[in-house]
């Protein structure tokens, strides 16, 4: 509502300052250090009147800053106090520190991986990268991520998916890191004749394109001593289309036994419509060892 003079503090309790009474007069204006106060309504006020204290909307109503007695008051008359509560039914502002959890109507979930929306809903920080599935291998023929199989995901809920290796390890010298593609959930492996790769080799005094078709990554000689691991990311978009074939791309970095450090960047399509399903990394022979995470990215 709005306020004559000092608009008075929500829940503030205020006394006001002493009022003569005058003969035959039943208004008189409410002060507070001398400046007019309104309160919120006639309800919001103790009044005390010849030691009396006096029945809200009877004996007197409000209207702004001026207090009106339901009858004239008369020489003699004594006008004890008038507080004025200010608005209690708002708390006001709470001090710091002193609302929880259960006073709010968020729904979710609190915690440190959770950030308060605008429409009170507790949601998770999100880069739009999911982690689906995490692998440590140690000497595997191969580690593989099938949709449907171990809580892996591997379908249309997610616009691309991600595989990321680090630490990987050849049982010997010099093997290739490799990534197949199944459209049967895993039962077998596209080895030939669907992908079409581009990739390019730098290791300071090889820079040079080739064309590899039988898997979707082929990065080369990895070495098995101490320090020689590779790691690789490889992206794989759109994979469940059906109507278009599916891009992927990938990068990653590897020593060989000659201590060579080598980078390696490739690109490119499976030349077929089919849903892929399921992701398959080796060694071209020999078991593998590292950590890989599939991610999925909305």
């Amino acid at each position: 509502m709005a306020y004559i003079g000092k608009t008075p503090t929500i829940g503030n309790f205020q006394v006001c300052d002493a009022i003569s009474v005058v003969n035959g007069q039943a208004s008189y204006t409410m002060q507070v250090g001398s400046v007019n106060v309104s309160p919120e309504s006639a309800n919001h006020m103790l009044v005390s009147l010849n030691g009396i204290l006096q029945r809200s909307g009877s004996s007197f109503t409000v209207s702004g800053s001026t207090i009106t007695f339901a009858s004239n008051l008369v020489t003699g008359d004594v006008i004890d106090f008038i507080q004025i509560l200010g608005n209690v039914l708002d708390l006001g502002v709470p001090s710091d520190a002193t609302v929880s959890l259960a006073k709010l109507t968020a729904t979710g979930t609190k915690d440190a991986t959770t950030f308060l929306r605008g429409d009170n809903t507790f949601q998770e920080v999100s880069s739009g990268l999911t982690l689906i599935k995490s692998v440590t291998a140690s000497g595997a023929s191969s580690v593989e991520f099938k949709n449907g199989v171990s809580d892996v995901v591997i379908d249309s809920t997610y616009a691309y998916y991600r595989i990321v290796g680090f630490n990987v390890t050849p049982q010997t010298d010099d093997r290739n890191i490799q990534i197949q593609f199944s459209t049967d959930a895993g039962s077998s492996y596209i080895t030939s004749g669907y992908y079409t790769m581009t990739q390019r080799n730098i290791d300071g005094s090889l820079n040079s394109g080739l064309t590899v078709t039988g898997s979707a990554m082929d990065l080369n000689n990895v070495g098995n001593s101490t320090n020689e691991e590779g790691a690789f990311e490889f992206t794989v978009f759109n994979p469940s289309s059906s109507s278009h074939f599916t891009h992927y791309q990938s990068m990653g970095t590897t020593r060989n036994s000659g201590a060579a450090v080598v980078f390696y960047q490739s690109g490119g399509i499976y030349e077929a419509t089919s849903d892929i399903d399921a992701f398959k990394v080796f060694f071209n022979t020999g078991n593998i060892s590292g950590t890989f995470k599939l991610y999925g990215i909305t």
